[in-house]
């Protein structure tokens, strides 16, 4: 169904709804923009309120470390990009992630995953939940036929990360969460590299979606947070949770979090744009070993990328330069148009290799055991002009050269 059929049918695209979802009521003194509600508490005059809206019977907020009236416009908007049931936040990515898989996860129950996951969610599985009693399955990311024997095993929830961190690899989201819920499975989809623009994992059968909202849907890098979208129950299990162990979104991290989002399908657009230019660039170049982003025509999955991606391949590619890590430490700095630090999705270019963001946690040999090789180079594009970040590749490049 073509755009102009959608919008027919009363259904807003995605650029609209970045900007409008979750702020259609009236907000104090008739603002156009969601106010920040800086206050602990909320008061009420009736206890008979005051006791419904405390135990859920009624809309309305208690304590801050429970609800907020800003932090919830992000959680509705959010669960409308989605196409979700029901949001919530948390006060980062990985208080997200970790709070689902202790929400959902039981001693003695097993959770299957792949190899290729951000680091912190890979210390979970190898470190956190064994601790605990959890049993973790993590499958060769490209061997689909390893995910899916190790699903039909048995198991409690499905992990999956799409497009992976920092390698790109692509799962096929829609027949491994069919294969899962054959299993009676959860399955929980980390889309933070693909974002809502890009790609709907609820549609493709996944239970739950999660984001580090810190990287694409703020876009600016000046506020940390997370969320959890999709079945009510299940969310309403995980907030739960979140209550207790307080890892709440501050109301001011959630204006910057909805005003980011407003512009997240212009940002999104022009940097799945300037990767696959970048990207097919890169794969020309002589002093580049190797390039990984699932827009190219000729990575493994491509085809897949395609049919579940269909707004575009994402703005994270990765490169390998040939050598050693010394040819990482000369690279890197004689890059202009890129902050060299430890994120993603910003609105300006920022360049790291594993070693030092995304896998720090690991040893080398755990990252190679991993398929993530030291001289890799995880490349974020952000909005600048992408003749620029070509200029400033190329050079970059030829300077790093060992005399």
């Amino acid at each position: 169904m073509s755009d102009s059929e959608k919008a027919r049918q009363g259904k807003p695209h995605p650029r609209t709804q970045a900007v409008w979802a979750g702020e259609g009521g009236v907000h104090m003194q008739r603002a156009t923009q969601v106010p920040v509600v800086h206050s602990v508490s909320f008061g009420y005059e009736d206890l008979d309120e005051w006791r419904a809206v405390a135990l859920g019977q009624a809309e309305g907020h208690i304590y801050g470390r429970n609800t907020n009236p800003t932090v919830a416009v992000f959680e509705e908007k959010l669960r409308v990009l989605e196409g979700a049931e029901a949001a919530t936040s948390f006060s980062t990515g990985m208080a997200a992630i970790s709070d689902t898989l202790f929400t959902l996860l039981e001693p003695g129950q097993r959770v299957v995953s792949v190899t290729d996951t951000y680091g912190g969610t890979n210390r979970l599985f190898s470190e956190f939940l064994p601790r605990v009693g959890v049993q973790v399955t993590l499958c060769q990311t490209a061997d689909q036929a390893s995910i899916e024997a190790a699903i039909d095993g048995g198991l409690r929830v499905l992990y999956l990360e799409s497009p992976t961190n920092p390698t790109c690899k692509v799962l096929d989201l829609e027949r491994l969460s069919a294969r899962a819920r054959t299993q009676g499975a959860i399955v929980v989809v980390d889309n933070t590299f693909a974002t809502p623009i890009n790609q709907h994992p609820l549609e493709l059968g996944a239970h739950l979606v999660i984001h580090s909202a810190t990287k694409y849907l703020g876009g600016h890098a000046d506020a940390l947070g997370g969320v959890v979208a999709g079945d009510a129950a299940l969310v309403e299990a995980i907030f739960r949770r979140r209550e207790i162990t307080g890892a709440t979104l501050h109301a001011d991290a959630a204006y910057l979090l909805l005003r980011g989002m407003k512009t997240l399908a212009l940002r999104v657009e022009r940097q799945n744009s300037n990767a696959l230019t970048i990207a097919r660039h890169l794969r020309a170049h002589p002093l580049v070993e190797q390039v990984f982003y699932p827009g190219l025509e000729d990575h493994p999955n491509h085809e897949i990328a395609k049919r579940q991606m269909p707004g575009g391949f994402g703005g994270v590619l990765s490169f390998q330069l040939p050598g050693d890590f010394d040819a990482v430490k000369r690279f890197l700095p004689r890059l202009r148009w890129a902050h060299r630090a430890a994120n993603l999705g910003a609105v300006e270019t920022v360049v790291a290799p594993p070693a030092t963001g995304s896998h720090v946690e690991l040893t080398a040999k755990e990252r190679a055991a991993l398929g993530i090789p030291e001289t890799l180079v995880r490349y974020s594009c952000g909005i600048e002009d992408v003749a620029d970040l070509i200029a400033d590749l190329d050079q970059a490049l030829e300077g790093a050269q060992p005399a």
